[in-house]
């Protein structure tokens, strides 16, 4: 069919290309018009910042070495963690400076420094050789090998690997002790990347050292000095595992944190910090580098200062801390030499305001048998990742879970006797008949029973003595979402890089549920316990437990004046019950500190205090095969004061403290010991105003 071109065809296609013309044009505007607002936009709105990085490129601006880092206070502002300067000498290297110059230059070096060369290696003196003797290490290699290079048999590094091979022990003893230095000195200038300063010497500079490598740098052609910095502790081991570790100069970025540096801008070079407040703090702590541009002479510009990294204030009282942590070495050297403790090695505690989450002191200490000679080591750390069994503590939890689901009332008294299920082992409290007991006296005793028999009920189940019992597997549940609430079992969110949530039992028969409600599956950590308690004083607000206070822009006088940040408390959940039951629960941990309950004594001084023992089965791997192969007991303590109106809570973690070996039912009383210690350090410290809020 042929098109006929008529008028009215020839108008319809006018009307087409008319309206794709406009279709394009318009599209040409909006091009235009971008265009034209990035233009506007780089010219006028970000003009100093893309002048700023033409600047960069153009003139090449660096970076100068890492600036001191922000220093680290308690609450009360006592200096924890300082930099102090360290004189180091340094090598940049130069692009044009040839492999025959930076030899001569390290010649010259080993001339005008002291310099301990003992880590100096086989291969390090060999790879000198090479360098120094490139004839002779020519000659190692055959012509026929030379000839494979060429036929892509061989390549550079096989030659050098054969040139490294060859040289013989004969050639290297004909150095000298000075020739040794020299190489060492050498091996040091091309260690990593070429274009790093790469640190001589940062250790015992003498000033004559210091003043002649200054003077001398103009001849040196790239060796210079500068001032660095280290971090140092003026209450010495005090804390300073959580206070945590920065990288060094010549250390680095660590590999297993290269990627996420890196990420954010670092260079492989830089001291960044490597474990807990150092490396969670890592943002607010790091000095900003000073900028240099680098002038045709090769000479350095400063463009923009360096500064010291912003401070940060702990909620920790240092001198709360430094007694914890004595109390702590003392106790655990102590309890090794009583019976029974052949397993035992560490005890734990933390110290909480139940009102805000802020930590005010937490250690670990761990005794261990060295070459014959008990030693006490840090175990800080254990506090957010060493879960244990923390037996009967959770009963306040427990006994809430009754009331909630109308399992329990108020004042219920219920007969306390051993209970057996077939085919397990019977099934008692601590003393095999307690008899009847209501619910703020069994908090006191300690009832395993009264326990027992509300879990039964909570999980639909009907006892009958020697019989099966079969209960809802849900009543796991519902007791895990209590003890969630208090924040056991779940992180807690402190503000430190690594934490546990502890072990959770999968098990749903009817008698792990039984040993679920008196503390004896789950495992949890002393942070958790902390929070727990701390929790049940503040009347059921759970508290994000942390360590960092405030933060303050670093001065240089290095006076606290300017408040950047303050840590606000931060609400993680409120336990869903009753106030009325809550209160009851706390009326029996009351109950517990008071006359003819198991913890009497457990707090010294503190004022109408609260709170809760707790012992449970444990076991142990004794001989280090990866085996559970020992029965221990373990032992945990929380508390908290005033009753009406509590600021202090503490939890106190023992684990495998005793056991049955030996034939004897001695368990030490160090939770008490160390706890009654702490308390009383605590409130001698509060009375006499030193612990400020």
């Amino acid at each position: 069919m042929k098109f006929k071109f008529n008028k009215k065809n020839k108008r319809f296609i006018k009307e087409v290309i008319e309206k794709r013309f406009n279709i394009l044009l318009s599209i040409i505007i909006v091009l235009f018009s971008l265009i034209a607002f990035k233009l506007f936009s780089v010219q006028l709105i970000q003009n100093d910042k893309y002048n700023n990085l033409v600047l960069e490129t153009a003139e090449n601006i660096v970076e100068g070495g890492s600036a001191p880092r922000g220093r680290i206070y308690d609450r009360n502002h006592n200096l924890l963690v300082d930099n102090i300067p360290v004189k180091t000498i340094y090598y940049k290297k130069n692009k044009r400076t040839t492999t025959k110059e930076e030899l001569e230059l390290a010649l010259k070096m080993s001339t005008m420094i002291d310099l301990d060369y003992s880590k100096l290696t086989t291969t390090n003196l060999k790879e000198y050789y090479i360098n120094l003797y490139p004839d002779k290490a020519k000659k190692l290699i055959t012509d026929e090998e030379y000839k494979k290079v060429s036929e892509r048999k061989l390549n550079d590094d096989d030659i050098y690997k054969l040139k490294l091979e060859r040289i013989t022990d004969e050639e290297l003893n004909k150095f000298s002790e000075n020739d040794k230095k020299t190489a060492y000195i050498y091996y040091l200038m091309n260690n990593g990347y070429s274009y790093d300063e790469k640190i001589i010497k940062n250790k015992d500079v003498t000033e004559k050292e210091y003043a002649l490598i200054s003077e001398k740098a103009g001849e040196l052609n790239g060796f210079n000095t500068k001032l660095d910095w280290e971090r140092v502790y003026p209450y010495g081991d005090v804390f300073k595992t959580i206070l945590g570790k920065v990288s060094s100069e010549t250390q680095g970025i660590p590999l297993e944190l290269k990627d996420e540096y890196l990420k954010n801008g670092y260079s492989l070079n830089d001291r960044v910090g490597i474990s807990y407040l150092e490396y969670q703090y890592e943002n607010i702590l790091k000095g900003t580098k000073a900028k240099y541009k680098i002038l045709n002479d090769n000479s350095y510009e400063l463009v923009s200062e360096g500064k010291r990294g912003n401070d940060i204030v702990l909620t920790i009282d240092i001198n709360l801390q430094k007694q914890l942590e004595e109390i702590l070495a003392d106790e655990v050297l102590k309890t090794k030499s009583e019976p029974n403790t052949d397993f035992y090695d560490r005890s734990m505690a933390v110290i909480q305001n139940p009102q805000n989450g802020e930590i005010l002191a937490m250690a670990g200490k761990q005794v261990m048998n060295k070459n014959g000679k008990l030693q006490v080591y840090d175990y800080t750390p254990g506090i957010t990742t060493s879960p244990v069994t923390v037996g009967s503590v959770v009963k306040g939890a427990s006994i809430l879970v009754g009331y909630n689901t109308g399992n329990l009332k108020i004042g219920e008294v219920i007969h306390d006797e051993c209970i057996k299920i077939k085919d397990t082992p019977e099934k008692c409290s601590w003393s095999k008949y307690l008899g009847n007991l209501n619910d703020i006296r069994a908090l006191a005793q300690s009832s395993n029973v009264y326990q027992f028999k509300i879990a039964i009920r909570v999980g639909k189940g009907n006892y009958v003595y020697n019989q099966p019992l079969k209960i809802d597997k849900e009543a796991f549940t519902t007791y895990r979402n209590m003890y969630n609430s208090f924040g056991l079992g779940v992180k807690t969110g402190i503000d430190l890089p690594v934490e546990s949530t502890g072990y959770k039992g999968t098990s749903t028969q009817s008698g792990h549920l039984l040993d679920f409600v008196i503390g004896q599956y789950d495992t949890y950590t002393p942070i958790q316990l902390s929070q727990y308690i701390s929790t049940f004083a503040n009347g059921g607000t759970r508290y994000q437990p942390h360590l960092l206070k405030e933060v303050y822009e670093s001065n240089k006088d290095g006076v606290l004046d300017n408040k950047t940040y303050t840590t606000e408390k931060k609400v993680l959940n409120n336990v869903s019950t009753d106030p009325k039951y809550l209160s009851r629960a706390q009326e029996g941990f009351k109950a517990v500190m008071s006359s003819g309950g198991l913890g009497v004594g457990y707090m010294g001084i503190a004022p109408n205090p609260a709170g809760k023992t707790g012992t449970s089965e444990s076991f142990f791997d004794s001989d280090g095969d990866g085996k559970i192969d020992k029965e221990t007991t373990t032992k945990t303590f929380i508390g908290y004061a005033p009753f009406d109106n509590p600021i202090m809570s503490i939890a106190v973690v023992t684990p495998d403290i005793s056991h049955k070996y030996n034939h004897s039912s001695y368990s030490s009383s160090v939770n008490k010991r160390i706890a009654t210690k702490i308390s009383n350090a605590y409130w001698e410290l509060h009375n006499a105003g030193s612990i400020k809020e």
